[in-house]
């Protein structure tokens, strides 16, 4: 699967969208002192193809989808695309990480947007199991879209979320898996050489996969759209931790820092912005 399954026109929008979305996040970096920028970036057309191109955000909850970041330090590409929705202000992105602001370094429970607190990571799927059961239980016919890093897969509370999601018929779960290959200052490939090959550990505990690049929206979206069972999916998404930043591109001091003022027009020129 590639873009051009995607009409073209939505492609080159979504695209455009994330470009912007991207730089959305380096303006906000100049006024903390750090945040999670690369994860961000590495998961920002996972989470642009889930809310612009697959999510209902219809005013009727039966039908209504969710979306759940269990990579709670990748917040920034989720605030900045709820704030393109309308859902968050100007403001509150302004505010980020402030003492008379809303949105933390990880997202909270409670905020516009926000279905669940998340960051203490591999809680986040077996949220995600449940919001979906529950759906199923009260009728509702949404769908719950999680986003996880391949970090968090380590956690064993993630795989107790994966055996019991088929168990309970939860169709209507799809999770994107962020492959970046890294965690926190480390390649996950180092790390936890036996965590691969990931797509036939999911498979066997009853999931429908898919392995597309994470960085195609196109690809993204057909994936979902294809689901030819009526498991829970995982997309296995593969990316690169800092995409589009030549000296953020899987280099682990970028986990967490925010970039100076000549980093942050390096970057801005990157990305294809003027100065």
């Amino acid at each position: 699967m590639n873009s051009s399954d995607l009409d073209p026109f939505r492609a080159a929008e979504s695209n455009e969208r994330c470009r912007r979305l991207r730089k959305r996040i380096l303006d906000i970096s100049q006024q903390v002192k750090a945040l999670h920028i690369a994860g961000a970036f590495s998961c920002m057309e996972v989470v642009e193809t889930i809310y612009f191109h697959l999510m209902d955000r219809g005013t009727n909850r039966d039908t209504e989808d969710t979306f759940l970041m269990s990579k709670g330090h990748g917040c920034m590409a989720q605030y900045v695309a709820l704030e393109e929705l309308g859902v968050l202000s100007e403001k509150d992105i302004s505010e980020y990480c402030t003492s008379h602001g809303i949105l933390g370094v990880h997202p909270d429970y409670g905020n516009p947007g926000i279905e669940a607190s998340t960051g203490s990571l591999g809680h986040g799927l077996t949220l995600a199991v449940g919001m979906a059961y529950a759906d199923k239980l009260s009728g509702k016919r949404g769908t719950v879209y999680a986003v996880l890093s391949d970090g968090e897969m380590q956690e064993g509370s993630t795989w107790e979320g994966m055996m019991i999601a088929p168990t309970l018929g939860v169709s209507n779960l799809v999770a994107f898996l962020d492959l970046n290959d890294f965690q926190s200052l480390g390649r996950t490939s180092e790390v936890l050489p036996n965590f691969y090959p990931i797509n036939a550990k999911v498979e066997s505990f009853g999931w429908e996969v898919a392995e597309v690049s994470g960085h195609d929206t196109g690809a993204l979206f057909n994936a979902v759209r294809s689901r030819k069972t009526d498991k829970p999916m995982m997309v296995l998404a593969k990316t690169t931790k800092g995409k589009g930043v030549s000296y953020m591109e899987n280099v682990p001091i970028w986990h967490y820092r925010a970039p100076n003022a000549d980093e942050y027009k390096t970057a801005l020129r990157e990305l294809g912005f003027a100065q």
